[in-house]
């Protein structure tokens, strides 16, 4: 494939699909949740038990975009230099001189896999929210641009509690999607026994180039958006917000803190993209109906009448899709 070579998001979508599915059972949905935040320069949050495949499915992804890829695992002794990089004190060779280098750190990648990023203390989260809003990095009085197209995809395990340290909900609101991987149904896990219990012949290859990602993220957000699907992004948006006057009963007696508007900027994106994706010239109210519980699932705080009533935040967003 040439770098100038047309491609639309429907045919990447399908490329990228057919590469995965070489390595990855089903997941098809999840597939394409990474691949819209991605267009929508984005982040995703995967929120899933231990054997679930996230790591798998993350590194399969960055190679079919043939995108360099890092993984960092986070342990409770994680410092903000391990992500980032630090300067150590080197002999110049030439010279016979010592002086200061600067090592880079994983972040300087493309696809960037946060491993149980909730088992690192605050500190050394907060090391990415530079390199996830910005897509810079700022270490020792010098600023370094991150290349394009750059992308953290985070992982968390909703089982164990301990030792864990929740992320903030700043950083939080920096994940365009919250996605929670469910178990496989019997047919897939049969799939997956069969493939993952002999040696795996597959190779993927690269079905875009880096020009392509950047041409198709410059569409995304270049896209025109219909008045009402601005209408339906916010009215539904404003849903999860207790204060606001015609909102549902749910909303006033269960939530502490509703969605932002950084939440609405997101949702109309990536509304926008996964039109893109499936091949129509401007987003309809299904794309943005589909994605509304990704994208403000980790967006919402509730109250204690809520918890004390067993109330989650997936009842509350079901009542507002069903008022719509």
């Amino acid at each position: 494939m040439t770098p100038d070579e047309k491609l639309d998001g429907k045919e990447l979508l399908e490329r990228i699909k057919g590469q995965v599915a070489k390595i990855i059972v089903g997941q098809e949905d999840l597939l394409e949740y990474i691949l819209i935040a991605l267009l929508c320069r984005s982040h995703v949050l995967l929120i899933g038990p231990p054997g679930m495949a996230k790591t798998t499915m993350v590194h399969s992804f960055a190679q079919s975009l043939n995108l360099p890829f890092n993984r960092i695992q986070f342990t409770p002794d994680l410092m903000p230099s391990d992500i980032l990089g630090a300067e150590i004190l080197q002999e110049n060779k030439s010279t016979g001189q010592r002086e200061l280098a600067f090592i880079r750190g994983p972040v300087f990648t493309q696809i960037l896999l946060a491993d149980e990023i909730n088992r690192t203390p605050p500190k050394t989260q907060a090391a990415l929210l530079q390199a996830m809003q910005e897509k810079t990095v700022t270490l020792f009085g010098r600023t370094e641009k991150l290349a394009e197209p750059f992308m953290v995809l985070a992982t968390q395990n909703p089982i164990e509690q301990e030792g864990t340290y929740p992320l903030p909900e700043a950083q939080l609101d920096r994940f365009l999607f919250s996605l929670y991987l469910d178990y496989p149904s019997f047919e897939e896990e049969m799939a997956i026994v069969k493939k993952h219990t002999r040696k795996i012949e597959a190779s993927l290859v690269s079905v875009a180039s880096q020009e392509q990602i950047l041409h198709l993220q410059d569409q995304v957000f270049a896209m025109t958006v219909p008045e009402h699907i601005f209408e339906k992004a916010v009215r539904m948006t404003r849903g999860t917000r207790p204060s606001i006057e015609n909102s549902i009963p749910e909303a006033k007696k269960f939530v502490k803190w509703g969605a932002s508007p950084r939440a609405v900027q997101f949702l109309v994106l990536a509304a926008k993209a996964r039109a893109l994706l499936h091949g129509r010239p401007i987003p309809i109210e299904e794309d943005v109906v589909s994605l509304f519980k990704p994208a403000m699932n980790h967006r919402v705080q509730l109250n204690f009448q809520a918890e004390a009533e067993g109330v989650n935040v997936e009842v509350l967003l079901n009542a507002i899709l069903k008022k719509g």
